[in-house]
């Protein structure tokens, strides 16, 4: 029997490209976007059906979500629709705050929410929900992104506990770089004097020599794929080569260890520019 994947955030990069992988496989799609009309591609797929959704926006997920379910049985759910939101977090206005929380983390906690019903009755599910290495790592002007993505991983983790003996599953994937818009549409960004030296030392992991390094969506949609489909009790999915090296490491020296590591760098670049 065919199964059904619902995916948040597929107009573009990693959401798109885990539609296109799964869909080829011999998925049913439930695509899931702000702008569907704007879709040029998932519509020409058999066994795509496109869905408005903005999961910022609480009362659009549950009336898209209980349409979606009148319709269809799901298998799986993606939470993937975010975005990234970079600078110190006294140049972040409360409403970009508000705004990156209400989307990244409460956004996959409602659509989980709604779902929980359905794969209660079903007495199966899988909640895939990407994370990021910044929600295993701490990361310079990436403070507030960092805690969704943190938040996401803890609220993946208790909840595979909770749900387990319902026949539930719940599992993460942590990609690292991925050569998407995610500097463009995908990113908002602040700036603030007093951390110049240190934006600028930032910034150089986003030039266009280390974007060409990062892994590709369809190499992280693999991933994706992966977790689906190989009935592992595995919660946690390292995806993409840098975040496996920054994972190592980070499991080498202990969370600690590795803090008194990075600060040390950080502190000792921003003395030597300020002498």
């Amino acid at each position: 029997m065919q199964k059904t994947i619902f995916i948040t955030g597929t107009s573009s990069g990693l959401g798109k490209a885990t539609a296109k992988l799964f869909h080829a496989n011999d998925w049913y799609i439930i695509a899931a976007m702000r702008n569907p009309e704007n879709e040029m591609e998932l519509t020409k797929l058999k066994n795509c059906t496109l869905v408005k959704l903005d999961i910022a926006n609480p009362i659009e997920i549950k009336t898209a979500i209980e349409t979606v379910l009148k319709k269809h049985t799901i298998n799986v759910v993606v939470n993937n629709a975010g975005y990234g939101l970079v600078g110190p977090l006294e140049s972040l206005s409360d409403q970009q705050i508000t705004k990156q929380l209400n989307t990244n983390l409460l956004g996959t906690i409602r659509v989980s929410k709604e779902f929980m019903p359905h794969f209660q009755q079903k007495k199966n599910g899988l909640f895939i929900n990407i994370t990021s290495m910044f929600g295993l790592i701490g990361y310079p002007t990436c403070s507030v992104y960092a805690a969704t993505k943190f938040g996401i991983d803890g609220f993946s983790e208790s909840l595979a506990y909770e749900v387990s003996h319902l026949g539930i599953k719940v599992k993460t994937i942590a990609p690292g770089g991925i050569k998407t818009d995610f500097a463009g549409r995908s990113l908002d960004s602040s700036s603030h004097v007093a951390y110049k030296n240190l934006i600028d030392k930032v910034s150089e992991g986003y030039s266009e020599d280390k974007i060409s390094q990062f892994s590709t969506p369809e190499n992280i949609a693999n991933v994706i794929y992966e977790a689906v489909t190989d009935n592992k009790n595995q919660i946690r999915y390292v995806a993409g080569s840098d975040a496996i090296h920054l994972y190592n490491e980070r499991l080498k020296l202990n969370p600690e260890g590795q803090f008194q590591t990075l600060i040390t760098e950080f502190n000792s670049f921003n003395n030597d520019t300020n002498e």
